[in-house]
């Protein structure tokens, strides 16, 4: 049988999230093997699961490449300053509290320059969802280590390996009042979208941290590879713990590769939310 006389078969045209996403902001600026396309897919999976109307989302970014997250999603935006991601997001949710309140941002944006305005967001147990993709180093300007650089690693500004213990992103979030923490990585790409989703149900803080590759900086640097080979580990050493026992067993170490990492939804519970 010739192509011509094959029974076509016809697709979709349209994906069930295209809505969501800016198309006119394509082709994305991210690398190769980078994870952020897949938290931005998650959350607009997310958007589009939670039943709630679109026009009720909004999301807040802050600088470097995790920031450009509210740049993509067809939503109301807020592209923000370095470290002032959570303030702004405060300041529309209280403004507007049937707004559900997102922020996308990178490790070193919410925990470096932004760390204040996190602990006491969460203290205040702010209503905002926050989701804070760690790549372990500030990759747009260069590969510096900073605030979850685990021991050893290297980057531009250490190039020997850092010695500074890094933060243990889920246990600072409980101790500081979340109602809802959760560490996923984006290879658990299903599990992550329920948490996101899990979040927007919920009132108060919630905080997830998301692992993602960033091959271009820490992974040249670290000589681990390419976005797949930092996958790899994920598949490899991470382990599903809900409601952790010790929250200090949730520190990372991407060096030692006889060390798990503890992947899972950490704390659910209720606590009156900032100005309800």
């Amino acid at each position: 049988m010739s192509v011509t006389e094959q029974t076509v078969h016809p697709t979709a045209d349209v994906h069930p999230i295209d809505h969501l996403l800016r198309a006119d902001r394509l082709p994305h600026i991210l690398c190769p093997g980078c994870g952020i396309g897949i938290v931005i897919h998650s959350y607009a999976q997310a958007i589009a699961e939670s039943g709630m109307p679109e026009n009720d989302h909004v999301c807040v970014s802050g600088i470097g490449c995790s920031g450009r997250a509210a740049g993509y999603v067809n939503v109301d935006s807020y592209h923000t300053t370095h470290g002032r991601a959570l303030p702004f997001a405060l300041g529309i949710a209280v403004h507007k509290p049937d707004l559900n309140v997102t922020v996308i941002s990178g490790d070193g944006d919410l925990t470096a320059i932004g760390g204040n305005h996190l602990i006491h967001a969460a203290r205040r147990n702010a209503n905002l969802n926050v989701i804070c993709i760690n790549n372990f180093n500030y990759g747009m300007t260069g590969g510096q280590v900073g605030p979850t650089t685990p021991i050893g690693a290297r980057g531009s500004t250490a190039p020997r390996g850092t010695t500074e213990r890094p933060f243990n992103l889920p246990y600072l979030a409980k101790a500081t009042g979340a109602v809802f923490v959760a560490r996923w990585t984006i290879l658990h790409v299903r599990e992550f979208q329920q948490a996101i989703l899990r979040s927007m149900q919920k009132k108060g803080f919630c905080f997830i941290e998301v692992l993602a590759p960033c091959p271009t900086s820490f992974g040249r640097a670290n000589k681990i590879g390419d976005g797949l080979h930092e996958m790899e580990i994920y598949r490899e050493r991470c382990r599903i713990e809900h409601g952790a026992s010790n929250f200090e067993d949730l520190d990372i170490d991407l060096i030692d590769d006889k060390k798990s990492i503890t992947v899972g939804n950490f704390v659910d519970i209720e606590r009156e939310a900032f100005l309800s």
